[in-house]
């Protein structure tokens, strides 16, 4: 049950960093409510995983699919560049992150 906590405060993770983007700053309202409340959260839900999990473990795992899901919306969504450098970077985190799941 921690490892699908882990992963839905992953998900949060990215959503609240894509959501920085549509914040202008925190300068709008209901953007700006979203993010916090996905960041709160995602930290939320991190700190309960922490009950059962390593903590290197857990922190790398929510950082990771945060990193992934963030870099992948960015490209699908704002047009950033799918480099070939760039995939394989964000596929060596997925390899990371199975890896940790594996041995954690």
């Amino acid at each position: 049950m921690a490892w699908l906590i882990l992963f839905a405060a992953g998900l949060l993770e990215t959503g609240w960093a894509v959501g920085l983007k549509y914040t202008e700053g925190l300068s709008k309202l209901w953007p700006s409510v979203w993010t916090i409340a996905a960041m709160v959260l995602s930290l939320v839900m991190l700190s309960y995983a922490l009950k059962s999990l390593p903590i290197g473990t857990a922190y790398a795992v929510w950082t990771g699919i945060g990193a992934c899901g963030t870099a992948i919306l960015g490209i699908v969504l704002f047009g950033e560049p799918a480099t070939a450098a760039r995939l394989v970077s964000l596929g060596l985190i997925v390899a990371g992150i199975i890896g940790l799941k594996l041995v954690g």
